[in-house]
């Protein structure tokens, strides 16, 4: 194993599962494949979205039906259904996820006031989970990204991990999409930008 790589399995939680308040289509399948790249790496994360009940990001909490984009003093936000509320069932890993040598669980979505997408950095865009430390002082240079949801918490990881100096890649056939009104195309266009390489398992 290459100990400069790592992989970051992003919020692989029943809510996001088909069953799901916020089901990510087919986000399950990907479970299986997941636990097997796993294995090719020593240093793995995995995160879990975790909100309090009052979140300021759920359509509910408002008064207002989900998808909504409503202005909050950090910017624009997504009003959702209410999901990955702490301590809750659907806010555990997947039961059948099976990565028994992850080296940390990063919860991130803590605070009430501010959504929190990516694995580095909170919607306000200046607030740092601390996984940019964490994999800098383990000497890691390279990230491989998969999980859900492509287009948002994957998406914007892996955009903060090129800002903090990683190589990045996404593993495509090991992340699904919500793409919400066009939201998967957006993504792949900015992650170009940044940098980021697309790749599938077999590439590993």
């Amino acid at each position: 194993m290459q100990k400069h790589r790592a992989l970051l399995v992003i919020d692989l939680q029943p809510d996001f599962c088909p069953g799901g308040p916020l089901a990510v289509p087919g986000g399950d399948t990907i479970v299986p494949l997941i636990n097997q790249i796993a294995a090719k790496f020593e240093t793995v994360v995995l995160t879990q979205d975790w909100h309090p009940a009052d979140h300021i990001s759920f359509a509910p909490n408002h008064g207002r039906p989900p998808f909504e984009t409503i202005s909050l003093p950090y910017g624009e936000q997504i009003l959702w259904p209410t999901h990955c509320v702490m301590a809750t069932e659907g806010a555990a890993l997947h039961p059948n996820l099976a990565i028994p040598h992850a080296s940390l669980i990063l919860r991130k979505g803590s605070h009430r006031n501010v959504d929190s997408y990516s694995a580095f950095l909170e919607a306000d865009r200046t607030t740092k989970t601390g996984l940019d430390g964490y994999l800098h002082a383990r000497g890691i240079t390279d990230l491989y990204l998969c999980g859900l949801a492509t287009d948002f918490c994957v998406a914007w990881s892996a955009e903060d991990a090129r800002s903090f100096g990683f190589t990045t890649s996404i593993i495509e056939d090991a992340s699904r999409a919500i793409d919400l009104n066009g939201s998967l195309d957006a993504a792949w266009t900015r992650l170009a930008a940044a940098g980021v390489t697309r790749l599938t398992s077999k590439d590993l």
